[in-house]
């Protein structure tokens, strides 16, 4: 086989290139080059103190992108948050608009009632609720509505009315 046939003979030139490129790296001197691993601690002493402010530069890096990142993500949750507290905020306010309406539409509607009928109809209530419909009209109509009731009823209601009324807390 000559040196043509053989499939590798165009190779043949790049490595007579490398190996002449690495004997002339060698010293000429003759001092041996260190085998791999087996590098004095000096030398690893220098190469790890040459790369520690490198290293800690590049952790400080990544740490503060890490932040960042994480402001970034804070930062969104709180806008979302804000963005839900303010449409809980307008929901509470429009609530509380037709509970007041509701509530003086309830009030205006018992004012207009006969006091024997309103009577019966506050006295299937929940006490607490009626006792506040009572609160919120004239007090000469509510006094009449709560002669037409029964006595056991109409104390119960006159009671929750007198805590409610008074300034401090009786606990």
């Amino acid at each position: 086989m000559t040196d043509l046939a053989h499939p590798f003979h165009t190779i043949r030139p790049f490595v007579l290139a490398g190996v002449l490129a690495l004997t002339a790296a060698i010293p000429a001197s003759g001092e041996n080059l260190p085998l791999p691993g087996t590098e004095s601690a000096s030398e690893i002493e220098k190469f790890c103190t040459g790369i520690a402010d490198a290293a800690r530069d590049r952790r400080y890096t990544l740490q503060t992108m890490e932040l960042k990142k994480l402001q970034q993500d804070v930062d969104k949750r709180i806008a979302a948050l804000e963005a839900k507290r303010k449409e809980y905020q307008e929901w509470m306010e429009r609530r509380e608009a037709f509970l007041a309406k509701a509530q003086d539409n309830v009030v205006k509607i018992y004012a207009s009632m006969k006091p024997d009928a309103a009577a019966e109809r506050l006295a299937a209530l929940n006490v607490e609720l009626a006792a506040g419909i009572l609160m919120k009209l004239d007090s000469r109509k509510a006094g009449v509505i709560l002669n037409e009731m029964n006595s056991k009823a109409a104390a119960a209601l006159t009671g929750i009315m007198a805590s409610a009324a008074r300034r401090e807390d009786p606990s």
